[in-house]
C-alpha cells in the first residue's frame, strides 16, 4: 500500500513539473505576443498561413519550370539491397492503411522511418534534424513565426542555421494546405541565413513534393514545385530517399565551406 502511494506521489510530482513547464512556455509566448503588439507589428504564424495572407505580405510567385530540379533529382546516389528490402517492407506494411492514417500515425509509422534512415545527424560538423523547432523572422512591417514540423539545421542542442524543411504530414490537402506554410518557413530561413535559395518538401498522405525557393530581390521570391512522388510506389520511394540523401550531402558541403571561409577570414584579419 505504501509502495503504491509512493508511486502515485511520484507520478503527481512528475505531472506537476510537466504542467509547470508548459505554463512557463505559454507565459513566454504571451509575453512575446504582447511585446509585438506594443510595437504595432502584425504577427503571422506558420500554422495559420494561407496563400491569401502570404501574397498580401510578400511578392511570391510560382514558376512551373522543372529544370531547376535536374541536378537534385538526377543524382547518381546508389541504394544497396538492404535499403530496397527496407522500403519494400515499409510499403507492404503501410500502403493499405495510409489513407486512413491520422497525422501522427502517418508520421510515426511511415514518414519517420524514412527520415531516420537518412541519419540527419553529424556530431563532428554538428548538424541534425529537429522537430517542432521554433523560428522567427521579423521585419518592420510583419513578423513570421511558429513551430516547424521538421528541419535540418546546424547545431546539436538547438537549431542555429536551418538548411532544409519538410512541412505538414497531412492526410489530405482538404484538411489544411501545407504549401503556404512551407513557403513562409523557407522565406524566413532565406532571410535569417542571408541565402539566395533553399530547398524543402511537403507531404500529403503518401505524396511527396519537393520545393525550391529562390530570392529575386527584397521581399520578392519565386518557388518551384516538383512532380508528385508517391511513396507507396517502390521506385518513387527510392527516388525520395536519394533526393533526401542528396540534401544531406549538400548540407555537409555547405557547412564545411562556411567553416573554411570562417577560418580564412580569421587568418586574413590576423
Amino acid at each position: 500500500m505504501k509502495t503504491g502511494t509512493t508511486k502515485i506521489n511520484k507520478m503527481n510530482a512528475e505531472f506537476e513539473l510537466i504542467l509547470r513547464k508548459e505554463i512557463e512556455e505559454l507565459k513566454a509566448e504571451l509575453s512575446e505576443l504582447k511585446a509585438q503588439e506594443a510595437e504595432d507589428i502584425p504577427t503571422y504564424f506558420f500554422s495559420q498561413m494561407t496563400f491569401n495572407k502570404l501574397h498580401k505580405l510578400i511578392n511570391v510567385k510560382i514558376n512551373i519550370t522543372q529544370t531547376v530540379f535536374d541536378n537534385w533529382f538526377n543524382n547518381n546516389i546508389q541504394l544497396n539491397n538492404h535499403d530496397i528490402e527496407f522500403f519494400t517492407d515499409l510499403i507492404n506494411a503501410n500502403s493499405f492503411l495510409i489513407e486512413s492514417y491520422k497525422e501522427e500515425d502517418l508520421k510515426v509509422k511511415f514518414i519517420t522511418p524514412i527520415l531516420n534512415r537518412i541519419k540527419f545527424l553529424d556530431t563532428e560538423i554538428q548538424f541534425r534534424d529537429f522537430y517542432e523547432e521554433k523560428i522567427t523572422y521579423k521585419t518592420d512591417k510583419f513578423i513570421l513565426t511558429g513551430q516547424t514540423d521538421f528541419l535540418v539545421a546546424k547545431g546539436l542542442e538547438f537549431s542555429k542555421k536551418p538548411y532544409f524543411f519538410i512541412q505538414e504530414f497531412k492526410k489530405s490537402i482538404k484538411n489544411d494546405d501545407p504549401r503556404p506554410q512551407l513557403l513562409a518557413e523557407l522565406i524566413a530561413a532565406v532571410e535569417l541565413n542571408n541565402f539566395t535559395s533553399i530547398r524543402g518538401a511537403y507531404i500529403i498522405g503518401a505524396i511527396w513534393n519537393f520545393v525550391v525557393l529562390k530570392k529575386i530581390s527584397k521581399h520578392k521570391y519565386q518557388y518551384f514545385v516538383s512532380r508528385n512522388f508517391d511513396a507507396t510506389d517502390l521506385e518513387k520511394l527510392k527516388g525520395i530517399y536519394r533526393n533526401l540523401l542528396f540534401v544531406k550531402d549538400e548540407i555537409i558541403q555547405l557547412i564545411e565551406n562556411e567553416e573554411c571561409k570562417g577560418k580564412h577570414n580569421v587568418f586574413a584579419q590576423s
